[in-house]
């Protein structure tokens, strides 16, 4: 049975959309329209980012910032949201 993020990931690479290595578990979905990207959960990844490189709370978010927030790759880059 596929899951809805199969879908997604499907439909990423349909799009030839780009995705933001690491961060599987942080895939919550993606945009619709003409420039379909990849979405990740921000606290999600900072979460990642403690748990597997341990770091903390504000190397996370400092790492998160600059080194992910900060690649802009072109219009097919990932965005990342937070929820509330």
């Amino acid at each position: 049975m596929r899951t809805r993020i199969d879908n997604t990931l499907e439909e990423l690479t349909f799009a030839k959309a780009l995705l933001a290595d690491g961060f599987e578990e942080a895939l919550i979905g993606h945009t619709q329209g003409s420039n379909v990207v990849a979405v990740y959960e921000y606290d999600i990844c900072i979460n990642i980012l403690m748990e597997r490189d341990g770091m903390d709370v504000m190397e996370a978010i400092e790492y998160m910032d600059f080194n992910v927030l900060g690649s802009y790759v072109g219009e097919k880059t990932p965005i990342f949201v937070s929820l509330a």
